[in-house]
């Protein structure tokens, strides 16, 4: 409820400005969002201005109507004016048009701000900021205008986000979601239309609301906000799901319990391929020559076959060099499919040459 607290008083102050500038409709819009979000008494107040002013100006309106026709027929006919050349007019400039056509011809987003791959966040919110003011359906009525413009927030949305901006200039635009049966273009190479909805690297934000955020109250106030809001909504569920939580901890603390009772009447092993303190004392199998260490107590303690135990020692010292060898072999296996997804020719050849000494000393011991 705060949070839509906070949003209605934005739109409050943004209808204040518009209703300053005379955009009264703008007014009245943002004042009816203000009132589903919370309402106050200062919204209904200016609200009631402001539809007070628009019945002023509709009134206004209809008696200038009325006092234009009276002279009219006061005067006698006149010349009739062409009104299909009025209404046709357009309402948008040729610097307008030319706006949205260039949008339109951009390939990539870093195209459509108009800012290099390597072009600060600043430099990137500056560049939107310019062209935002420029492509507004309110302002730029030209035909695409509203695409233009939905492109140019997707374009910023995701160029501020270090975090998608990363990802696009990996991996650039969701090939999947293209579905304009144009298999040629690919990556960065799609028209504005296809990536402005992308599923991937699509703005959290419509394109309005990123425009708002930009030009009331700025972007790194929203950007907390929207931090505060996931933090407490956060701590909510954890709060929800302390009980559970709990309960669902039981089990793992009965293991963790059983699994320390049982380690008292578990004797340690007689031996370990590692020496450490306790197994200090150096020993070698007589087959396959391999070091393995025992206790101190060892000769007086060990009562079995010293052949079947070292028989243990080489199987687990094969065993152990065999799953060092499988990981050494998918490691170098991913870093080569990695290379090829890429294309990236040093790295395939960094990938050849990693070595693998678990599975050349496998290949010893197994010749052996």
């Amino acid at each position: 409820m705060d949070g839509n607290k906070d949003e209605a008083q934005r739109c409050i102050e943004v209808a204040e400005q518009a209703f300053k500038s005379g955009q009264i409709e703008r007014a009245e819009k943002f004042l009816l969002k203000a009132e589903k979000l919370y309402p106050t008494d200062k919204a209904k107040q200016l609200l009631a201005k402001v539809k007070s002013t628009s019945a002023s100006n509709g009134n206004a309106g209809r008696d200038r109507s009325n006092a234009t026709a009276a002279d009219e027929k006061d005067s006698g006919p006149r010349k009739r004016v062409n009104s299909d050349s009025r209404s046709h007019a357009p309402e948008y400039t040729t610097s307008q048009l030319e706006a949205v056509r260039q949008i339109k011809k951009c390939k990539d987003y870093y195209e459509v701000l108009g800012v290099s791959k390597t072009a600060t966040d600043s430099e990137v919110k500056k560049a939107y900021k310019k062209l935002a003011l420029q492509l507004h359906p309110d302002k730029n009525k030209a035909p695409g205008s509203v695409e233009a413009f939905k492109a140019l927030g997707n374009a910023a949305g995701v160029l501020t986000d270090a975090e998608k901006r990363k990802n696009y200039d990996l991996y650039g635009i969701n090939e999947s979601h293209s579905g304009h049966g144009n298999s040629g273009h690919h990556g960065h190479g799609q028209h504005y239309s296809d990536y402005g909805y992308s599923r991937t690297f699509q703005a959290d934000m419509s394109a309005e609301e990123l425009f708002n955020m930009f030009f009331n109250g700025g972007y790194a106030q929203q950007n907390i906000y929207r931090q505060q809001r996931r933090r407490h909504q956060a701590r909510e569920d954890r709060d929800t799901n302390n009980s559970s939580t709990l309960l669902n901890l039981l089990p793992i603390l009965l293991l963790i319990v059983l699994s320390m009772m049982s380690s008292f009447f578990i004797s340690d092993p007689m031996y370990s391929l590692t020496p450490s303190h306790k197994y200090s004392v150096k020993r070698e199998t007589n087959g396959l020559k391999i070091a393995y260490y025992v206790k101190d107590n060892f000769y007086s303690e060990y009562q079995g076959s010293v052949a079947r135990l070292e028989e243990s020692v080489e199987e687990d010292f094969v065993n152990h060099l065999k799953h060092s060898c499988s990981r050494e072999r998918n490691y170098r296996d991913s870093m080569l499919a990695k290379a090829r997804t890429f294309g990236d020719r040093d790295l395939y050849r960094k990938a050849q040459n990693i070595n693998t000494p678990s599975c050349e000393n496998l290949q010893k011991y197994l010749i052996t």
